[in-house]
């Protein structure tokens, strides 16, 4: 029995999630208004704001950036660990704040194991004799047919392999605020999900999707709208500080979602885990 199928029903834990979050909007409301709303909202106008700018602008922003995203790591924390049930909306905050640096070790690891990965492409055509320089600043560079092949080959390859990666360690963060670990948090995951790779990608491509299509429509249609009632114009305008704002409204309920769902996930894993292990030992 030790071979045991595993029982982790995707739609299960759905339903879980939607329960959570709906019985638990007024905890995470500020939690997304303040990590993921707000961030958001204010970077999107930084691509406008690169127009023209300084290279002291754009190292501020760059700055401002990687402060954005350890907010919003702090803010799925939170989330996560009340999903886990083991804080109320008061001490989740402590929660996150005593794991923030853990979790971000690990992220900054899953990060670079993903660059390494895509390291020979650049190799290739660095290889190839291909102005490298060139293409960084967005140059056209005439390249081979053979080149071309490879690269798409190479990357499509990675892609599928980095979505079964990421269903492998999806629950590694839950890992990381309930078990208190750390690097061995993605061993830990990767025992969890084992058998269940399949059907977690399934999950991840649908709300990629979904999650997609909702902001480039918020984007493309309030972009339209805003541009038409305002004006448009480069750089910061009042149509694109407007865009921002409604396509970040958007972009924050989607977010709430993936810290809510591997929680919940990771719970129920674990349970099946243990029900497979009791009946190895029966």
């Amino acid at each position: 029995m030790g071979n045991a199928r595993v029982m982790v029903k995707m739609g299960t834990v759905w339903d879980r999630t939607a329960e959570f979050l709906s019985d638990n909007v007024a905890a995470v409301v500020p939690i997304a208004l303040l990590t993921f709303f707000v961030p958001a909202s204010i970077e999107g106008n930084f691509e406008a704001a690169m127009i023209g700018a300084g290279e002291g602008l754009k190292i501020v922003l760059y700055v401002l950036q990687l402060l954005f995203a350890l907010v919003s790591l702090w803010g799925s924390l939170a989330i996560t660990a009340m999903a886990l049930d083991l804080a109320s909306e008061r001490t989740a905050a402590n929660i996150a704040t005593r794991r923030l640096i853990p979790a971000l070790i690990v992220s900054i690891v899953m990060i670079a194991v993903a660059s390494v990965l895509v390291l020979p492409v650049p190799g290739a055509l660095a290889a190839g004799g291909y102005d490298m320089t060139a293409m960084a600043r967005g140059e056209d560079v005439d390249m081979s047919m053979r080149m071309a092949g490879f690269i798409l080959v190479y990357l499509l390859a990675l892609a599928v392999f980095l979505f079964w990666l990421l269903a492998r360690l999806i629950v590694a963060t839950p890992v990381v605020v309930r078990e208190n670990r750390m690097l061995s948090a993605l061993g830990q995951s990767w025992s969890l999900t084992r058998g269940a790779a399949l059907r977690i990608i399934g999950v991840i491509l649908l709300f990629a999707i979904v999650s997609w299509v909702a902001q480039l429509a918020a984007k493309t249609v309030f972009g339209s709208v805003f541009t038409l009632v305002t004006g448009g114009g480069d750089g910061v305008t009042l149509a694109s500080v407007m865009t921002s704002i409604v396509v970040a409204a958007v972009q924050s309920a989607f977010m709430v979602i993936p810290p809510a769902f591997t929680a919940k996930l990771y719970l129920a894993l674990t349970a099946d885990a243990g029900l497979r292990h009791t009946e190895a030992g029966a």
